[in-house]
């Protein structure tokens, strides 16, 4: 997994409540258990007509927004279905902090085992973001992993919380599998000593 320290980019307003897994990734694309080329089906019925041609109103086919990292949404973000598929396509698009009032339980978990930051705010911090991204490509937000800050294009700090574990696991890109990595030492210790055991 990336590590996710200090990401600066532009940040896309999507002032939509309530965004489902099945909006983030319509349920035709959950075929495969493939982690990468998923991006294309992100908020695809939002993002594409029927035939396929891409929707000039929707934030991420704007010019300002097609490499947008950081995403600022409206509340209650990620809820539905529990579909991993759903990090996994905005991973693979480009989008490594979502920000927003409020989050799924199942979603806000995957996110952070699939390397991208949701970060929790106030209602008057989101719309001061929001304030900023409408303004494209030329107001860039910075998120400060480490010092736990949102700065703002104008200079503007937004401190945010997050769980010290979950904060080490982004920091130095450990997924379960990497945390588990962690106690090699220990696992083959352990072998060892169990090695000359009967039941072994």
């Amino acid at each position: 997994m990336q590590p996710f320290t200090v990401l600066t980019g532009v940040a896309a307003p999507l002032r939509i409540i309530n965004v489902d897994t099945d909006m983030i990734i319509p349920k035709n694309y959950l075929k495969t258990i493939a982690r990468t080329g998923l991006g294309r089906g992100l908020f695809a019925e939002m993002r594409f007509t029927p035939d396929g041609e891409e929707i000039p109103g929707f934030v991420l086919n704007q010019p300002a927004y097609r490499k947008a990292q950081i995403l600022v949404a409206g509340d209650n973000f990620g809820c539905g279905s529990s579909r991993e598929h759903a990090p996994w396509a905005l991973l693979d698009y480009g989008i490594r902090c979502v920000i927003s009032t409020s989050f799924a339980d199942i979603f806000y978990n995957n996110c952070f085992k699939n390397g991208i930051l949701p970060i929790v705010v106030s209602p008057s911090e989101l719309e001061a973001l929001f304030e900023d991204a409408e303004r494209g490509a030329n107001a860039t937000v910075t998120v400060d992993l480490e010092a736990q800050e949102i700065r703002g294009p104008d200079g503007g700090v937004i401190r945010f919380d997050i769980d010290p574990f979950r904060k080490h696991c982004l920091m130095n890109g450990l997924d379960d599998i990497g945390l588990t990595l962690e106690k090699a030492p220990a696992i083959d210790r352990f072998e060892r000593e169990m090695a000359g055991r009967p039941w072994a």
